[in-house]
């Protein structure tokens, strides 16, 4: 028994624990990509009026399959994530409100002071441009534009907040700690000055440039949850929290490009 109380891994079983911890992420990724893939092909065009919505907006579909075929990865490992301990929820909830207030404050703040783009664009004061708008494909309040939104949400909140906690903190966390060894066997919230620094930058440098100050800010606050609780559930209900402000700010400003 580890530290945990957990047992021993085989070899065998570590494999299949690292792959429920990376496969979803990197499947949710892979659909992302098919995007700009599309674009690249010559299957997204921009008249909608010649074209079927599918060809002219594709993240439009692409988004609820990516929702679809995550929840099924999520269940199919659901076993193999170590959420517990059930602890630190307050905390977590209230640094998932911190983090996305640092997150979206410097573009509120451009967009409200009328600034103009500059080098502070670093910091997120910039214009949020493109993103999800569910008014591309469906009227405002048709049964079809609410469901865009509802699926949104799902992939946000629900999909989103889970394989990117399974994987940043539940699994590149412990791999940094001993990536040469059996690292399954490292305490979950253990903390490291190099694993910060690794998965601080890893985790800002995936976002969008507007992004790398909010990223950083947050995902530095994700790892003090993970510290301080040493609760993966704790991780994915600030994230989860996180992510449901984004989209209500998002869906009462139209910054479609936060999402």
């Amino acid at each position: 028994m580890n530290v945990l109380g957990q047992d021993q891994l085989s070899e065998e079983d570590g494999a299949r624990k690292t792959l429920a911890h990376v496969l979803p992420i990197v499947t949710f990724l892979g659909l992302m990509a098919l995007v700009p893939l599309l674009e690249i092909l010559g299957f997204v065009v921009e008249n909608d009026e010649m074209f079927p919505w599918y060809r002219h907006a594709p993240e439009q579909w692409l988004y609820p399959v990516q929702v679809i075929v995550c929840l099924c990865l999520i269940k199919k490992y659901w076993k193999r994530y170590d959420f517990v301990p059930l602890r630190g929820m307050i905390f977590a909830t209230l640094m998932g409100v911190v983090g996305i207030l640092v997150w979206i404050m410097p573009g509120y703040l451009f967009s409200e002071m009328n600034m103009e783009e500059g080098w502070w664009n670093f910091f997120g004061f910039t214009v949020r441009e493109g993103g999800f708008d569910p008014a591309q494909l469906a009227g405002a309040d048709t049964f079809m534009y609410w469901l865009l939104v509802v699926l949104r949400f799902v992939r946000m909140v629900v999909v989103v907040a889970i394989i990117e906690e399974v994987f940043w903190r539940g699994f590149l966390m412990r791999y940094f700690l001993d990536k040469d060894g059996n690292y399954w066997q490292q305490p979950f919230g253990k903390f490291s000055l190099k694993t910060y620094a690794l998965i601080t930058i890893l985790f800002m440098v995936v976002h969008s440039p507007a992004d790398y100050f909010g990223a950083f800010i947050y995902g530095s606050i994700a790892y003090w949850v993970a510290v301080r609780t040493k609760s993966l559930a704790a991780c994915v209900l600030m994230h989860s929290v996180a992510n449901f402000l984004l989209g209500c700010y998002v869906m009462s400003t139209g910054e479609y490009g936060y999402w």
